[in-house]
């Protein structure tokens, strides 16, 4: 099971490595441990087996957290209207993406951050993405507001690239004009 321990943090190198392709199909290895990114995921969210195992609230967890050469991400999340977006994703790209521009308005959070990055962290308000799911077969997922904003931030980690990146430096809140808070629809 992984836990919070297992998690790295800031500063650490894999943070700042592209990643490489996992084999299609992927190995029992890659399944499994993918399986319990998304497993840990969810349990995060679990009020109870939060406290339990001292875990922090989390949306998504990318491979390079886990100190992983590999393009894997799980995410587990709700949109506004409460669709629930549950993916383990091997390989995944954005093959297309909106001109408008999209924002978490109190900024963005990540387990390999301990601390808070005030700031807005500018996206794409919708994502096309292309990658194979959990058993290996080629998936597309056209995402919008919050998910889509969630799978950038993953996606972002598989390129070694942090959220805090994207914020401007001299204006942590300027918002660009074509963008508006996804979470305030």
């Amino acid at each position: 099971m992984i836990t919070m321990d297992d998690i790295v943090r800031e500063g650490h190198p894999m943070l700042r490595t592209v990643t490489k392709e996992v084999p299609i199909p992927p190995t029992k290895e890659d399944q499994e441990t993918l399986k319990e990114m998304l497993q840990f995921i969810k349990n995060s969210q679990d009020e109870e087996l939060a406290q339990k195992y001292n875990l922090r609230p989390g949306v998504g967890l990318a491979a390079p957290q886990l100190g992983l050469d590999k393009r894997m991400l799980a995410i587990h999340v709700e949109d506004l209207k409460g669709r629930l977006y549950s993916y383990g994703l091997f390989n995944p790209r954005i093959v297309s993406h909106s001109v408008e521009g999209g924002y978490l308005s109190g900024g963005e959070g990540c387990l390999s951050v301990d601390r808070e990055v005030p700031g807005i962290v500018p996206r794409h308000a919708r994502v096309t993405v292309k990658a194979f799911d959990l058993e290996g077969n080629e998936v597309k997922l056209r995402l919008k507001g919050y998910p889509a904003i969630v799978i950038q931030h993953e996606i972002d980690h598989l390129n070694g690239v942090m959220f805090y990146d994207h914020i401007n430096k001299e204006n942590p809140f300027y918002v660009p004009e074509n963008a508006k808070a996804v979470d305030q629809e």
